[in-house]
C-alpha cells in the first residue's frame, strides 16, 4: 500500500490497491473486445492477410498500454485508452479510398494513412501542451457538460443491448438483441429468421445479459466491491454452461490457439512503417480535410468521455472541470502517436472506462492494471477471446443506468440547458459518436441563446466550435 500510495495517492482518493486492481480488471474485460475487433475492422476481417492482421493486433495491445500508462502516471486518472471505435472504421474507409485514388495496394495505402494518424497525434500534443484543448473543454457550457455523462450512459446501454452482441447464422446476420429479438413482431418471426441454432444462441445471450445485470445489481446492493467484475464472471459461466447444453465446447478455440506474439509479422507490416512518399500522393486538400476530420471527432470523443466519466465519479469541481485535464489530454495525444508508429488508428479514451470507475477505480492504478492486461494479451489473447460479449453487455447496461443519475444536476426549467441536453441524449446513442452528440448540443445551445436574445452570454470560443461543427455536418469538403 505504501509504495502504490506514493505513486497514485490512494488514501487521498479514498481507495486501496484491491479496489483499484478489481477496477482495472473490470475496465479491461468490458473493452477486451477491441483486441480482436480492431484488427478485424482495419483489415477487412482478415481479408488483407494474416500478416497485417497480426501486426494490427499487436499494435492495438501496445498502443492501448502506452496510452493507458501515460494516463496512469501523468494524470493519475482511472481512464483506459485504446483505438477508438468509429475512428477505426473511418480509418478503414480512408485506406480503401486511398487504394481507389492511387491504385496502391491495401498495405501500402494503410502505411500511408498511418502518417495522417501521426500528424493528428503531433497536432494534439502541441495543442495540449499549449493548453488549447483545455480551453476548448472550458468552452463547453455547464449545462452541456452536465448532460454528457447521462448521454454516454444511454450510449453504453445502446451498445449493451444493441451492437455489442451480434449473432451470425447460416442465413446471415448479424442479429442484435434489441433490434431483432425484442424488436421482432413475434418470437416465431425471429425464430424463422435465425433458425434453431441461431435462436438458441440469441436466447442464451439475452438470458446471460440479464442474469449478469441482476447479479451486479444484487451484489452492489449489499456493497460488494467488484460487483461489476463478479457479475461479468458469473454471466460468463452461465453462457459457457448454456453452450455446453447446446453441444458447443466454449473452450474449443484454446486447443489450437497460439500464445506466441507474432512480432515478425508486425515488423514486416506496421511497426514504424509510415509511408511518407505514398502519403504525399494522396493530394494535399484531401490530406488536410482528413486530418481536420480525425482531429474533430477524436477531440470531442475524448473530452466527452473524460468529462462525463469524471463527473460520475465526483472528480469534477462545481463548474464541471476535472483536475489534471491537461495531463489527461497529453496522454491521449501520446497514445495516438504510439498507435501511428506501431500500426493502428487513433487511440482515445474509452467510454468503457466508466465500468472501472463504477467498480471503485479512482486513480491511475486502475489504468495501470488495464495497461498490464493489454500487454499480457499479446500472450494470452485466446483466453480473453472466450469471454462472451453477452457478459460484457451486462456491465455496459448497468454502468449506463447509473450514469443517467447525473441528469438530476441539469436545470430542466431552463430551455437553454434542457434543449441541448435533450438533443445530446438522443444524438449520442443513435449516431454512436460522443463528439457528434456534443457538437449538436453546442449548436443547439448557441442558436437558442441567439434567438432568446442572450447571445452575449455565449463565449467566443463556443461560437467558433458551433460554426466548426456546422461546417463539418453541412459542408461537403
Amino acid at each position: 500500500m505504501g509504495f502504490f500510495d506514493k505513486l497514485f495517492h490512494l488514501k487521498e482518493n479514498g481507495t486501496n490497491v484491491r479496489t483499484e486492481v478489481i477496477a482495472g480488471l473490470t475496465t479491461f474485460m468490458t473493452m477486451a473486445y477491441i483486441i480482436a475487433l480492431n484488427p478485424n475492422l482495419l483489415t477487412g476481417f482478415g481479408a488483407e492477410g494474416a500478416n497485417l492482421w497480426n501486426g494490427v493486433f499487436l499494435a492495438t495491445c501496445i498502443a492501448s498500454a502506452v496510452g493507458s500508462l501515460c494516463m496512469a502516471f501523468l494524470a493519475n486518472k482511472p481512464f483506459v485508452m485504446a483505438p477508438g471505435m468509429g475512428l477505426n472504421s473511418f480509418f478503414a474507409v480512408v485506406v480503401a479510398n486511398i487504394v481507389a485514388i492511387t491504385g496502391f495496394s491495401y498495405l501500402q495505402s494503410f502505411q500511408a494513412a498511418l502518417v495522417i494518424i501521426l500528424m493528428e497525434g503531433i497536432i494534439f500534443l502541441i495543442l495540449s501542451l499549449l493548453n488549447i484543448r483545455e480551453k476548448i473543454v472550458d468552452a463547453i457550457p455547464l449545462g452541456v457538460r452536465l448532460g454528457i455523462g447521462p448521454a454516454i450512459g444511454l450510449m453504453l446501454m445502446n451498445i449493451g443491448f444493441g451492437s455489442n452482441v451480434g449473432i451470425y447464422t447460416a442465413d446471415g446476420g448479424p442479429f442484435y438483441i434489441m433490434r431483432d429479438f425484442f424488436g421482432a413482431l413475434t418470437a416465431k418471426s425471429i425464430y424463422t429468421s435465425m433458425g434453431d441454432e441461431g435462436f438458441g444462441t440469441m436466447v442464451l445471450s439475452v438470458v446471460t445479459l440479464f442474469i449478469g445485470l441482476f447479479v451486479i445489481i444484487a451484489l452492489d446492493h449489499i456493497k460488494v466491491k467488484g460487483s461489476v467484475l463478479y457479475g461479468m464472471l458469473g454471466a460468463s459461466v452461465v453462457y459457457w454452461i448454456g453452450e455446453g447444453i447446446m453441444g458447443i465446447n466454449p473452450f474449443e478455440s484454446l486447443k489450437t490457439a497460439s500464445f506466441l506474439p507474432p512480432f515478425k509479422d508486425m515488423a514486416e507490416t506496421t511497426l514504424f512503417k509510415l509511408d511518407f512518399v505514398s502519403f504525399t500522393k494522396i493530394g494535399w486538400f484531401t490530406i488536410v480535410t482528413l486530418i481536420i476530420t480525425f482531429c474533430i471527432i477524436d477531440m470531442f470523443d475524448t473530452i466527452g468521455t473524460l468529462v462525463g466519466t469524471a463527473s460520475r465519479a465526483n472528480m469534477t469541481d462545481a463548474q464541471g472541470k476535472m483536475p489534471k485535464m491537461k495531463e489527461a489530454l497529453i496522454s491521449d495525444a501520446v497514445g495516438t502517436l504510439a498507435g501511428s508508429v506501431t500500426g493502428t488508428s487513433t487511440v482515445t479514451t474509452f467510454v468503457e472506462s466508466a465500468s472501472g470507475v463504477e467498480a471503485g477505480g479512482r486513480t491511475g492504478l486502475t489504468a495501470c492494471v488495464s495497461a498490464i492486461m493489454f500487454l499480457l494479451c499479446m500472450f494470452i489473447a485466446p483466453i480473453a477471446a472466450i469471454i462472451p460479449a453477452a457478459a460484457t453487455s451486462s456491465a455496459l447496461v448497468y454502468v449506463g443506468i447509473l450514469m443517467l443519475s447525473n441528469l438530476k444536476k441539469v436545470d430542466f426549467s431552463d430551455i437553454t440547458q434542457m434543449a441541448p441536453v435533450a438533443v445530446m441524449l438522443l444524438a449520442m446513442p443513435i449516431s454512436g459518436s460522443i463528439g457528434h452528440g456534443i457538437g449538436l448540443a453546442l449548436i443547439t445551445y448557441t442558436l437558442i441563446k441567439l434567438i432568446t436574445g442572450k447571445g452575449k452570454e455565449v463565449s467566443v470560443l463556443t461560437y467558433i466550435l458551433s460554426v466548426i461543427f456546422l461546417l463539418k455536418f453541412f459542408v461537403p469538403l
